[in-house]
């Protein structure tokens, strides 16, 4: 018959490899978790980078600078065209350009005191209207003043996509977009499609 130490002694024994061989189990387990859980984020992020469009530069442009607003009529657009003297004024050394993507109501025209059709360079690029120093590129060019335009879907996008890459900017140190207000296809494509080096927005 076993002695009494020699009982406590093995039941110590016994319990201790118990709860060894428990955590051991334990932290395997989470091991695992944590290895499955990276690997979901990660094959979650390649799925997300797969959906989004490659951002690819405008030919030409150093420095893109958004201006947006939640609403329209908050006064986007002034801010826009200030903004685009402002720097051209700052330093005269540096080449500014203006771009109204707000397609739905295009008023840079009217605002940089401009009127007529773009030329077409050789290479089948659109050159924008210029003054005060700075070139300007807007849809308001490219429809009748006072003609009605329905934008469907896919009609958006093509027009921004014409805006954004069938353009003959030149060599430009900055190129501010008035966007239109609001949330929706304009602003995520754009968003999606051009590195921006900045966003202001007005409220």
């Amino acid at each position: 018959m076993m002695a009494p130490v020699a009982c406590v002694r093995a039941l110590r024994s016994s319990l201790f490899q118990y709860h060894f061989s428990l955590c051991t189990v334990c932290s395997w387990r989470l091991k695992s978790s944590s290895l499955q859980k990276d690997a979901l984020s990660e094959k979650q992020a390649q799925m997300i980078s797969r959906g989004l469009p490659k951002q690819k530069p405008i030919l030409g442009v150093k420095q893109v600078v958004v201006v947006a607003s939640g609403k329209g009529g908050v006064g986007k657009s002034t801010v826009a065209v200030n903004l685009a003297l402002g720097l051209a004024t700052n330093d005269v050394t540096k080449t500014v350009g203006l771009l109204d993507a707000d397609i739905y109501g295009p008023s840079i025209p009217k605002m940089m005191n401009l009127k007529g059709h773009p030329e077409v360079s050789e290479n089948n690029l659109m050159r924008p209207l210029v003054n005060y120093g700075i070139s300007c590129m807007s849809i308001g060019f490219l429809i009748e003043e006072m003609a009605p335009v329905v934008w469907r879907g896919l009609m958006v996008m093509s027009a921004i996509e014409k805006l954004l890459r069938q353009v003959d900017w030149g060599k430009l140190d900055y190129l501010v977009i008035d966007m239109p207000p609001g949330t929706g296809d304009v602003q995520l494509s754009i968003s999606q499609n051009i590195p921006i080096s900045d966003t202001l927005k007005r409220t």
